[in-house]
């Protein structure tokens, strides 16, 4: 699975790649408890400037399918989004081989409640969906994250099960690729 798009555009959003300009509001992002609370935790300010670092700014979006949210008219980073093939080893997937994939999100704090993971996450599907193989889709989240599952309901997504992973209760949600053909 290899998303090609490099930029992806929709009403109020850019999904791009990354840039030196965005890298405070990134460090935010990623530091920010409340981001974290339903990913595993948040990391440290050092975590994030030594992976930065590593591999540098530009690289850290340069898988194919991964981005930056950002503003459409200012360029402000508001988060990244990705449609990738989780890995195989991970649990929660509908298929012996893991071969679906997945939307992800991450929204810095100060972007949320505006609609923009619903506009990002529709506008990566809909890239997918005009480029890439009919396969499913899932989307995992945690049954704690109401906000994630309103967004996967709201996506069209329907909930298969539940499961226990990551210490908590998952639910697994499906999606045909082809729905989101714009």
């Amino acid at each position: 699975m290899a998303l090609s798009a490099v930029r992806i555009e929709s009403d109020r959003l850019v999904l791009r790649k990354s840039r030196e300009s965005d890298r405070e509001r990134l460090i935010e992002l990623r530091t920010d408890p409340e981001v974290g609370a339903h990913i595993g935790g948040h990391s440290t300010r050092e975590a994030v400037e030594r992976r930065i670092a590593e591999i540098g700014m530009a690289n850290l979006t340069a898988a194919a399918g991964l981005y930056v949210i950002a503003d459409k008219e200012s360029d402000v980073f508001l988060g990244t989004v990705q449609l990738m093939r989780p890995p195989a080893d991970q649990p929660g997937h509908l298929t012996e081989g893991a071969e679906e994939i997945e939307p992800g999100y991450l929204l810095h704090r100060s972007a949320w409640g505006r609609g923009y993971a619903f506009e990002a996450t529709t506008a990566v599907l809909r890239a997918g969906a005009a480029e890439l193989p009919e396969q499913p889709v899932i989307l995992r989240t945690q049954a704690a994250n109401t906000r994630s599952r309103r967004l996967a309901e709201r996506l069209g997504f329907r909930l298969v099960r539940t499961f226990v992973a990551w210490d908590a209760e998952q639910l697994l949600y499906a999606a045909d690729l082809h729905s989101f053909k714009a």
